[in-house]
C-alpha cells in the first residue's frame, strides 16, 4: 500500500518530505510502484552523489527493494555498473545493466524530489535458467518485464 494510502489527510508535499526523511537517513530511498502485470520500483538519492538511480521491473516489491539496496550499496561504494554490465546480486539473481530511456516516465518520485535531469538505469533480471528477456526461450513466469531502455553491448558502457 501506498504512503498516502496510508496516511488519510496526507498530502503529496506530505508524501514527499516522507521520502526525503528516509533519504536523509539511509541515502536514498526505494519507490514501489504496484501494477498487477508489472510492478516496477526505483531508488531516489542517487543522483545528488552523481549517479544514476536504478530502476527494476517485475519483482514483488521486497525482492525489488532488496535488489535495489544492495546494487545502490555496491555502487556507493564505489564499483559502477555501466550498462551492458552483467553481475549476480547477493540473492543469487542474475541481472544486466540497461540505460532508461526516459526516466521521466517512470519515476515520478525521483523527479519531483531531484529534477528534471535525473539518469536511470535499469537491473534487468535473468529467468531461472540464466536467460533475459532479449534472449530466446526466456520464460517470464506469471509477471512481464518491461525494459524501459536499448541493451548495450555487454562488456561495455
Amino acid at each position: 500500500m501506498c504512503w498516502l494510502c496510508d496516511h488519510p489527510g496526507a498530502t503529496i508535499d506530505d508524501a514527499l518530505d516522507n521520502v526525503r526523511a528516509v533519504i536523509d537517513r539511509n541515502g536514498w530511498a526505494v519507490q514501489c510502484v504496484e501494477n498487477p502485470s508489472a510492478p516496477w520500483a526505483y531508488t531516489i538519492g542517487l543522483h545528488a552523489f552523481g549517479l544514476p538511480e536504478l530502476l527494476v521491473t517485475g519483482l514483488e516489491p521486497q525482492a525489488a527493494g532488496s535488489l535495489l539496496n544492495h546494487v545502490a550499496d555496491v555502487t556507493m561504494g564505489g564499483i559502477p555498473f555501466t550498462p551492458g554490465t552483467r553481475t549476480t546480486a547477493d540473492s543469487g539473481m542474475l541481472v544486466e545493466v540497461v540505460e532508461v530511456d526516459h526516466p521521466d516516465a517512470h519515476m515520478n518520485v525521483a523527479m519531483a524530489i531531484e529534477g528534471p535531469f535525473v539518469t536511470a538505469r535499469q537491473l534487468v533480471w535473468a529467468d531461472e535458467r540464466g536467460r533475459m528477456p532479449w534472449e530466446r526461450g526466456y520464460r517470464r513466469g506469471r509477471r512481464s518485464q518491461p525494459v524501459w531502455g536499448v541493451r548495450s553491448a555487454p562488456g561495455r558502457g
